[in-house]
Parts: C-alpha cells; structure tokens; sequence
C-alpha cells in the first residue's frame, strides 16, 4: 500500500486532517525533496506560542524553545550510553557572548550582530524589558523567575546598547542556571510594545499567537490543534546555523495511527507513545528509539490538603497503600521507567532524587489507616488526569480506580483536557490527582520549592503549606548558595522526609523521555523541557 493508499484508509479523525490541510507537506515528502525538512508528529501542539502566555502547555515550550533566544544556555554532554543531552553544569553562551560575575550581580555582554524576526536589532533595552515583563507578569513566568532570585524589575539595568547587568538580591546558585531556562525569553520590546494595549500592557494576546522573537526558528504558519511549520530564521547569529529549513509539527491524537507513521517512514519524529509501543519498537528495530530518564521528574498522586478528607494524614497514607504500584510498572510502563515506591525508609540515606518513598500496595493497612482516620466505610470523590498525557494517565487512573475500590473509595475519573490543565491546576479546586511534574533545573531543592514550599505555586497541586518544610528547602537553597555541603545534604534529607511521610503528593515513578526518529536523525539531545531543540538536528537521505 502505498503512503496515499494508506492516508486514505485511515479511519481516524487525525488521519482524515493528514489529508485536508496536511496534503502539501504529504506531496512534498512523496516527491522525495525532504533533506531539510523534519516532519514531527505528537499527540498534542502548543496552545500558546509565548512562555508566559496564561496556561502555556508543554508543547507551547517546544514553540518559545526555538523561536526566542536566552541570553545564555547549557551545553551538550555525552551519556555512557551513547546518547546525548543539555548539561546542567556547563552555562553556553547564546545572544550573550561573555558574561562577568562579580559580588553583587552579573553583566552580560550581547552579541552586536544579533537581530530579531523583522530586521530590528537586539539591544540591551529589549534584554531589560523582557526580563521586566517575566517578574511582573505573574503566575508561572514570575515564579520561575524567583527560583533564581529574579524578583523585580530595579535588578535588571541596559548599561549601554549591548551590556545588560543583574543584581543579585541575594546569593543563590540557581541565578545563572535559571536564565538559561526558557522563561527569559528575550522579545522585540518595539513591536510586543506596538500590540499591547491598556488592559494587556505586556501584550500577551499577542504573542500568544504571534512571535516577537529572535531565535533560530519562525513560525510560518500556525493551526491551532492541527499543525505548525517553522521556517529558519537564516540571520539568526546566536548560534551555528541549523541544518533544518523548515519543521511541519502535525498533531495526531490517535497513538496507533503515530505509530504506524513514524514506522512507516512517513514521519520523522514521534512522541507521546504508549509505553508498550515504545518498547516494542525498540525490540523490532526499524525506527531509533532514544531513551532518558526524565531529569528530577516523577509521576504521583496528589491530594489538596485543603479539601476534606484529604487533610487528613492517615487518608492520605492509606492511599499510599492502596495504589497497585507494580501493576502499574507492568501494565501500563512495560519497564520504560524508574519506580518509586518500596524503599526500606523515607529517611534518605544518599542524596539521589528522584526517589523511591517507602510504600507499597498493602491493602490490608490501608483499610486500617482509613479506619483510624473515621473513614472506615471510604468515602467519594474524583480522580482527575491530563488528556494531554492520557496515554499514561488514563490506564493509571483505571488502575487506582479498582485498587480503591477495595477499601471503599469511590473515585469518579475526570478527563481534563490537555489546553486546560494548568489552568485547573492554578485554580486549585481539584481533590485528587494524578499528574507528572519534572524541575527545568536539576536539584532537589528545586523540586520542592516548586511542588512542596508554602509560596503555593502552581506546581503544589495539593495548596501543601508546610513551615517545617519551607525552613529546609529554604536552607538548603542558602547551603547551595555559600557551599555549605554539610548543612546542604543535611537540609535535602530533611525535606524529603518530612514530605514523603506527610504523603500530600505519592511517588509513583520516574518516566522516561522516549523519542521514536528515523535512523536518519542525527543530533537529538535530551533537554530538561522535554521537547525538541531542531537547531542541533540533522536529517540524511539515501
């Protein structure tokens, strides 16, 4: 059968889109003029194309990833396997060519040829203003700004057209390492300023549909929910030019029909498999498969602690109990991830994270821990997943479901959809989830500051307030910050302990990032957003 025999037989919805506006891009790769051109396909796109848009999802990181510079970013390190990824020790130079720190902040020397989209030239002011509207903006963007004690427009100065400088407000580690990360996007302050208006000053309607950027990637061309095309930028200077002229990122919600395409040869790149498919894939051989353990990520259950009954620690730990942890490694991961659960403590012994929490599935405990808690009979409630993240999520929550049944809790599975998730999350008004969160910046204090501290941000799903807590992260952040390696491993140990035992979010395991490629993909490398960097990406044909 041939490609447009195939398309044709498709049932799908996702299949019947390949032929509609997908058409171009099937002609164009049937004729063989495909070298510079990578046809990706996942499960989901953007929903927002400017990281601090309201809601951005992951995919929405993949678009601000290649289409913005940072001044700054981390290099690529060898694994033993073979494989390639970011290195959370090396900071590279990107629209800044140098860098000096110094006592009290860093100064940033900017490249004089850099340009963004339309010709204008990148200045320092463009650099000040960006960084103002990440602390300012709030939500999600100023969060990860404070994570490096980025807090507040007076620390951000143009000396003069191509010096930026950064006071610091405090020590902290995790200063230079957190502009590296995708938030510090460096806009076009002219135009974003040109499109704002009174009741959107920092223009974020848009750029959530508009690029105002630098990087080394346009977007040509941008359908919600279906597909987009990137085009090179070919003035782009703040890095080697990359080999791809152009991206087409479709979206095909069916898994089956991802499959069959990547495998087919009718796409190049494929995420968002079942784990299943991946590790049948490996196994058969036709198409590369590269797997990372996702860096300082873990899949979990999490409970509000503010919505009864799950304030209650003894419901909490029976449900740590209760969930068939190894049924879940088998059933749903086919060995494609870490577990979590089963250690001999919740007491650290090293300072390896993720890791396991010491529960295991024991029913007979759990229905005892409920029955301490006044909750003998169970109770109702729901259990609300990612549809974006559905191919793991939803045989998860089937899982969960049956196991609580056994000790009377009746949990009604909810399906959020993917554009809405972090949007429900920062509401804060679901019970009881399921959910995968992983730090950009590979520390555990960052983990906890993000899903643990009492600042509540988006991230601690479960509204946890914790004093004793927020006091070690809060140490071990200053530890990390002045050297202290004693009080650092000391304050880390802590911290886990407390949260492992207080059990507001349960470790279930740590996934693996898996990318199905033609064998004729070159330059992949794991990132810490998850998502593809086209700018190191080779593409060769027979």
């Amino acid at each position: 059968m041939d490609r447009r025999a195939f398309l044709a037989s498709a049932s799908s919805a996702a299949a019947a889109g390949l032929l509609g506006s997908g058409l171009p891009w099937a002609r164009a790769f049937a004729q063989g003029a495909k070298q510079d051109t990578l046809l990706l396909i996942s499960e989901n796109g953007p929903n927002n194309l400017d990281i601090h848009g309201v809601g951005a999802n992951r995919p929405g990181y993949e678009a601000a990833w290649n289409c913005y510079d940072r001044l700054v970013t981390y290099g690529i390190k060898t694994l033993p396997d073979g494989s390639r990824s970011y290195d959370k020790d090396v900071i590279a130079p990107e629209l800044a060519e140098s860098w000096q720190a110094d006592d009290k902040g860093i100064t940033f020397k900017l490249r004089k040829d850099a340009k963004f989209h339309d010709g204008t030239p990148v200045t320092a002011a463009d650099v000040k203003w960006s960084f103002d509207r990440a602390v300012t903006v709030g939500g999600f963007p100023t969060t990860q700004m404070a994570a490096g004690s980025l807090l507040k427009p007076e620390q951000f100065s143009a000396v003069d057209d191509h010096t930026f400088r950064v006071e610091f407000v405090r020590p902290d580690a995790l200063t230079l390492p957190d502009i590296a990360v995708i938030v510090p996007a460096v806009f076009n302050s002219a135009l974003v300023k040109k499109n704002a208006t009174e009741k959107d000053p920092w223009g974020l309607d848009y750029t959530k549909n508009n690029v105002a950027g630098g990087g080394a990637f346009k977007v040509a061309k941008w359908t919600p929910g279906a597909e987009v095309v990137y085009a090179r930028y070919d003035d782009w200077k703040s890095g080697p030019l990359p080999d791809l002229k152009r991206v087409i990122w479709r979206t095909i919600p069916s898994a089956g029909n991802r499959r069959a395409l990547v495998e087919r040869g009718d796409a190049d790149v494929s995420f968002d498999l079942p784990a299943k498919d991946f590790s049948e894939m490996k196994k058969a051989g036709k198409v590369a498969v590269a797997s990372t353990p996702i860096s300082n990520g873990m899949w979990s259950i999490e409970m509000n602690v503010t919505k009864p009954p799950f304030d209650n620690v003894k419901v909490r730990q029976a449900i740590a109990y209760a969930i068939p942890y190894q049924k879940i490694m088998d059933a749903v991961l086919f060995g494609e991830a870490k577990p979590l659960f089963g250690a001999a403590s919740n007491k650290p012994d090293d300072l390896s994270w993720p890791r396991p929490a010491a529960y295991t599935t024991d029913i007979a405990k759990a229905k005892a821990l409920l029955a301490e808690a006044g909750l003998a009979e169970g109770f109702e409630t729901r259990l609300s997943f990612d549809l974006g993240q559905g191919v793991v999520g939803e045989p998860v929550a089937v899982l969960i479901q049956e196991s609580l049944a056994q000790i009377g809790i009746k949990a009604a599975i909810e399906k959020v959809p993917g554009a809405n998730w972090r949007g429900e999350m920062a509401k804060k008004s679901m019970p009881f989830m399921i959910n995968f969160f992983s730090g950009w910046l590979d520390y555990p204090e960052y983990f906890f500051f993000w899903a643990y501290h009492g600042q509540n941000a988006v991230f601690n799903t479960m509204a946890y307030k914790n004093p004793a807590l927020d006091k070690e992260v809060d140490a071990a952040r200053a530890a990390a910050a002045s050297g202290d390696k004693a009080t650092y491993e000391a304050s880390v140990k802590k911290m886990i302990e407390i949260a492992y035992d207080d059990a507001p979010r349960i470790p279930l395991f740590q996934p693996y990032l898996n990318v199905a490629m033609q064998k004729s993909i070159g330059g992949y490398a794991y990132w810490f957003h998850r998502q593809l960097d086209y700018r190191s990406l080779v593409k060769t044909v027979a």
